[in-house]
């Protein structure tokens, strides 16, 4: 496929380049000059290594913003065309002609901006037939926000397998996390190094394609903003461990994948009356109290195991509560007598 590209960007280089050397060469003011057909092909190269640039730019905007300024453009050109029987007293040519080309500039210009950026006012029924062919070949984008890159996880997830389509790391996202990077606080500074070093690891790992978006929107200065406008412009996800921009963007119907709510539902499921084998690691906050850890992080509160501190012991649960910060196993212990035996 890589070869077939390539024959085919040389046979453009070719053509345009041949034919500005024959257009030039047929021109009768230059054939007094050697050189002008010469000059005419390396112009026809340069346009044609143009055209190359255009395409690398419009690979990466997304099908609703192509369409969008197409429209856009088309619209403007026929205001243009509209405008220019206003014209069509003047005699000199060359007068009309460079009149109809500026107009066509402005309005063209104005159409594509106007039409790319107001596509999504038009709440048409269903845009995501638009993006079904990409969807089946596992090309959804997925917008990373500061938060999940510091923390860090997304990294692991990818490793797995179990994450694919297209990373979306917006520059404002990445000027965030320079900012932060950048700042006097060492907690912070810190942070910010980790989520540019996470960074760094996605892309040399190749295990998934990481996009830098460039797009960014002057008239929105929060970054939660920007992210959310950017998600609906991609029609992407936004994965994210930030609670508030979760359900923001959720109003708005975009879709939400957060790292937080993946971990609880994959710690282990514990039913009251299970039996643990744990290490009562510190004192809890009530008398008596001990505190212990699964191995997923989950805090376990055992009653009356303070004396067993740094020692193993048997607890069975008693109940579950589950918070906002994650759940909460509250035990007691299962055969006291057995494990002062033990110990």
């Amino acid at each position: 496929m890589k070869w077939g590209w390539l024959v085919l960007k040389m046979g453009l280089l070719v053509i345009c380049g041949a034919g500005g050397y024959f257009i030039a060469d047929q021109i009768g003011s230059l054939q007094r000059f050697t050189w002008a057909p010469w000059a005419g092909a390396m112009t026809g190269i340069l346009l044609a290594m143009l055209a190359m640039s255009v395409e690398r730019l419009i690979t990466h905007l997304p099908l609703k913003v192509l369409v969008g300024g197409t429209i856009g453009l088309v619209l403007g050109l026929s205001v243009v065309k509209l405008i220019g029987y206003g014209f069509t007293g003047i005699h000199n040519t060359n007068i009309s002609v460079a009149i109809y080309i500026v107009l066509a500039c402005i309005f063209g210009y104005i159409g594509i901006v106007l039409g790319s950026s107001k596509i999504e006012e038009l709440r048409l029924p269903n845009w995501s037939w638009l993006m079904r062919g990409m969807s089946r070949t596992n090309q959804v984008m997925k917008i990373l926000d500061t938060s999940v890159i510091i923390d860090g996880r997304i990294a692991d997830i990818v490793e797995t397998g179990f994450l694919g389509g297209i990373l979306v790391i917006p520059e404002f996202v990445l000027q965030e996390l320079q900012h932060i990077a950048d700042s006097p606080d060492p907690t912070r500074r810190v942070r910010g190094r980790r989520g540019l070093d996470i960074i760094k690891r996605l892309q040399q790992e190749k295990l998934i394609e990481v996009r830098i978006d460039r797009q960014d929107f002057e008239n929105i200065n929060d970054v939660d903003a920007k992210l959310v406008a950017l998600a609906l412009r991609l029609n992407a996800k936004i994965v994210t461990n930030d609670y508030n921009l979760s359900k923001v963007a959720e109003v708005q119907g975009i879709r939400i994948l957060n790292i937080n709510q993946l971990a609880n539902a994959l710690k282990p499921v514990v039913l009251p009356g299970e039996i643990l084998r744990l290490q009562i690691l510190k004192e809890g906050k009530e008398q008596g109290q001990g505190i212990a850890y699964l191995e997923d992080g989950t805090m376990v509160v055992v009653e009356n195991a303070s004396r067993h501190l740094g020692k193993e012991v048997e607890v069975a649960v008693t109940s579950i509560l589950q918070t906002t910060a994650g759940r909460l196993i509250f035990t007691t212990l299962r055969d006291t007598e057995h494990t002062r035996q033990q110990h």
